[in-house]
């Protein structure tokens, strides 16, 4: 039995020099802690990256010097970081906050004004309310539920107090010649009408829906609005709404607002006015000192100058959109409609990302940052991401108390390798936020100038998803006679196409307890099961980097167990028992058990599966005379019409493989696919022979001057070839256009298009009903669909004239004449027949085949306008012979119909 264990605790040293004591003080201000020590730690005092910036900005006011960012990951504890500030001394500090000498602008009236400049912050606030006043993107607003004996008249009083003590409250924007301007109104004229309505428990929330989602014009109304909803049947039950548009204030503002309505309300419900401390500097006075204090762009010592260039070099060459799978395509312009996905981190993963962060030197922000950008890269494609993050910019102590727009955003940039392993890329990614906190005072609004991006009513500029990690401390408003409580609704709007907004949690002890938030997107893109999707992989993503954080970043799993099945089994379980044997054995059986049914028809000719087998036989045998066999290359330079498929048939029958030529082309592309393959010989017609070129050395042969009539009509069978035709054989040889520009030989075995066959005729099955109208070019891979699908089920094939493709009149005329019930487009040709033909003329139609072109939904969506065919969308390389993937379209596929599935 061991003695019980005397552990030994961490022995308190207090700061011993000015400048530890001055870092302390700082720490325990801006983290609310009673006690800091030399030897304590900012983040483990529960600091992050995001009031890094805070502490930084008060330091260097305090102590007179410049303290960047940097310095604090780079020693985080009082005493190192007082040794680092000490090495440093000197460098200045920025100018100090204090009330500023208000520039003055006269009204038409004569009267003189104040009429300070908009901040930075407040100018694209300005533009954005001008472009669209009727947007609730930008209102901000605070909803408590009050339950009591509520003075309604004091409400109303300190409503009127708040407004007295903050100008930005009673600030407009009207716009002058030099441009907008603050311009601060009395506040008997500015306190805004308290709205009391009386509303039933169901109907308050649309109420205050209503109230938050109706915009304003803040050239000439106060941004702010007040109602009181006294719920009917339920005494003593008010939700009071308080909504403030951004270009007065910020999230950080709800403390401020919050704690002076707690404090004017007591007073004058006792009777008092608030005795309260004067606010040491107004809004105004600080959007003067920032200009100051940036500078002049054109000073290249100037602080706006600098941060400029670096944010310049940061982010050069950003994307301008970053393109993740939506349910819709994107609109023209972005509507901010919105909703959102709630998510939630256990404690078990919370405090492993802790442990993550602590491997690497970085802090919980940089791990979820980082985390997000490997799974936006790996839900997008992109390896280029960008994550808009809001820092407070409230540095300065005299901003502590003031209600206003001091937020700026920041843009992170991530360039990911997905070979390097998440710590690695954690590492990187910790140098890149760093630098970016460091940089955080030229304001967005200013950098998007700068940079200039590809402007875009659709999206918002840099980045189109934001990361927020709130960090804003607990108001807590207590009021005489009340109990207060929140009010929780979802204000359906989302400012980017993806907003994650988290805030962590710890117990008494400061163990982690999880961390949860939500993910706001924009309904114009995404249904809500995509967007939680993309919840349950991010995620999943956490427990993966917890669980191994030296994963190469590429290989981290974002898939749930049963989508990794669905992806690698079911999509693939594409095995099908597929008849041994040659092309044209399903045609045979059916011109034995069916000789007398309707095989072929072209242009008023129409042969029986017996007549037409016979022909195919005839001349196969033919063929067989001249030498053609297994592997034996013949040359097929006929115009679409019945000899076509009687040659075609025959020199695949002969054992030997087909080599599409079109007499449309240009006499430089047949010689050269003459050339290349070294056929035996060319089959044509009189009508085309001239499309052949002189001195090829090729055998021209005629079909219709042959004289096959001394040949057998019967089938053939390995005794009468040459020598046995194996399923490896080659059936026919296709020239592609080729990567090089030249064109490419693609030989295709029997076996090969023998499997396209037996899976279309399984996927789409066709018996002596259906007829196929074939209009496809010879030399399109897609071509072997209508030669070889109908005639191996006992259909009817229609050959469409030579140039019958191209005229929709003539296709509805077949269509209509034939009764065809399949056939097959490129989607821009489909586009077209579907927008000029009558629907009466192709009630008959069932499946409609596209390939060869991305198809788009309006595309598809027209065609179903005027049918009720069924459209089908596939794909394949023509070494694939003709498909590999499938997809049937039907009209609610958005952007662009899928690829599909093996």
């Amino acid at each position: 039995a061991l003695p019980a264990p005397v552990f030994e605790t961490k022995e308190f040293r207090a700061p011993s020099t000015p400048i530890e004591e001055i870092v302390a003080g700082v720490f325990a201000e801006v983290l609310g802690v009673q006690r800091v020590g030399a030897d304590d730690d900012f983040f483990a005092l529960g600091g992050n990256s995001l009031v890094a910036t805070q502490v930084a900005a008060r330091l260097g006011t305090a102590l007179d010097t410049q303290v960047p960012v940097r310095l604090l990951f780079e020693a985080a504890t009082v005493s190192a970081l007082a040794a680092r500030i000490q090495e440093q001394a000197g460098s200045g500090g920025r100018a100090a906050l204090v009330p500023q000498p208000r520039p003055t602008r006269t009204l038409p009236s004569g009267e003189v004004v104040d009429a300070a400049p908009l901040s930075l912050a407040q100018q694209r606030m300005w533009f954005l309310n001008r472009f669209d006043q009727q947007s609730a993107a930008y209102n901000i607003p605070l909803v408590i539920r009050l339950s009591g004996d509520l003075d309604v008249a004091a409400l109303r009083a300190a409503v009127a107090d708040v407004v007295g003590r903050h100008e930005v409250l009673r600030t407009v924007y009207p716009e002058t010649e030099s441009g907008p301007v603050q311009l601060v109104l009395p506040a008997a004229q500015a306190v805004p009408r308290l709205q009391i309505r009386s509303v039933t428990p169901d109907q308050v929330v649309a109420a205050v829906s209503e109230l938050v989602s109706t915009g304003f014009d803040v050239t000439a109304e106060v941004p702010l609005r007040v109602a009181l909803f006294e719920l009917d049947g339920t005494a003593g039950e008010f939700v009071l709404t308080m909504v403030v548009h951004h270009i007065t204030g910020d999230g950080s503002s709800a403390g401020p607002l919050t704690r002076d309505v707690m404090t004017a309300y007591a007073a004058r419900a006792a009777g008092e006015a608030p005795a309260w401390a004067t606010l040491p500097i107004q809004y105004a006075d600080y959007s003067i000192w920032q200009r100051e204090l940036l500078g002049d762009e054109a000073d290249p010592e100037s602080l706006a100058a600098q941060q400029a260039g670096y944010w310049q070099s940061a982010l050069a060459g950003v994307p301008d959109q970053l393109d993740l799978p939506t349910d819709r395509p994107r609109p023209a312009v972005q509507s901010f409609a919105g909703s959102r996905v709630d998510i939630a981190i256990d404690a078990e993963t919370h405090a492993g990302l802790q442990r993550v962060a602590r491997q690497q030197g970085a802090t919980l922000f940089m791990v979820v940052h980082s985390a997000l950008a490997v799974l936006l890269s790996r839900l997008s494609g992109s390896d280029d991401i960008t994550i808009g993050t809001p820092v407070a910019g409230r540095g300065e102590r005299a901003l502590d108390d003031l209600i206003g727009m001091f937020v700026n955003t920041l843009v992170f940039r991530t360039e990911l390798d997905r070979g390097e392993s998440f710590a690695e890329l954690l590492s990187r990614q910790r140098e890149t936020d760093i630098a970016a906190f460091a940089h955080a005072d030229v304001p967005f609004e200013r950098l998007v100038e700068v940079l200039n991006p590809a402007r875009s009513t659709a999206r918002h500029p840099l980045f189109q998803v934001g990361l927020i990690f709130q960090n804003l401390a607990a108001s807590v408003l207590e009021l005489p006679g009340l109990t207060v409580s929140g009010f929780d609704f979802d204000t359906e709007i989302s400012q980017f196409d993806l907003n994650l907004i988290l805030s962590d949690s710890y117990d008494t002890t400061g163990a982690p307890e999880g961390v949860t938030g939500f993910l706001t997107y924009a309904t114009a893109l995404f249904d809500h099961a995509t967007v939680e999707g993309f919840a349950q992989r991010f995620a999943r993503l956490l427990r993966e980097i917890v669980a191994a954080p030296e994963t190469a970043v590429g290989d981290l799993e974002i898939l749930a167990p049963v989508e990794r099945a669905q992806v690698l089994a079911q999509w693939n379980a594409t095995e099908h028992g597929v008849p041994a044997g040659l092309l044209l054995d399903r045609f045979d059986a059916a011109a034995a058990a069916h000789p007398d049914r309707l095989a072929i028809s072209f242009e008023g000719t129409s042969l029986s599966y017996g007549e037409f087998a016979g022909r195919v036989n005839q001349l196969a045998r033919y063929l067989i005379a001249q030498g053609v066999g297994p592997e034996t290359l013949v040359g097929l330079l006929v115009s679409r019409s019945v000899d076509l498929v009687v040659g075609m048939y025959a020199v695949v029958a002969a054992g030997g493989a087909y080599v599409p030529l079109d007499p449309a082309h240009p006499a430089e592309r047949i010689g050269y696919i003459l050339d290349t393959a070294a056929p035996l010989c060319v089959l044509t017609t009189t009508a085309d022979t001239g499309a052949v070129p002189e001195d090829t050395g090729v055998p021209v042969l005629a079909l219709d001057t042959l004289d096959i009539s001394g040949y057998d009509t019967a089938p053939l069978t390995d005794a009468d070839r040459l020598s046995p035709v194996r399923s490896s054989n080659t059936a026919y040889v296709i020239f592609t256009s080729g990567s090089t520009g030249r064109p490419k030989g693609v030989a295709v075995s029997h076996a090969a298009i023998g499997n396209q066959v037996a899976w279309m005729l399984d996927q789409y099955p066709l018996d002596a009903s259906d007829v196929y109208l074939q209009k496809t070019a010879t030399t399109f891979d897609v071509s072997l669909w209508g030669y070889f699908l109908p005639l191996a089920a006992g259909a009817h094939l229609v050959v469409a004239t030579p140039d019958g493709h191209r005229d929709t009149e003539y296709l509805a005329r077949v269509i209509a004449e034939y009764q065809v019930t399949v056939t097959d487009f490129v989607p821009s040709m489909l586009s077209v027949f579907a927008a000029h033909t009558p629907a009466e003329s192709i009630r008959s139609l069932e499946h409609v085949f596209v390939i060869g072109e991305a198809l788009p939904p309006e595309t598809v969506t027209a065609m179903h306008s005027i049918s009720d065919a069924a459209v089908h969308n596939l794909y394949g390389p023509t070494e694939a012979a003709v498909s590999i993937t499938y997809w049937q379209a039907t009209g609610t596929d958005q952007g662009s119909v899928p690829i599909g599935v093996p």
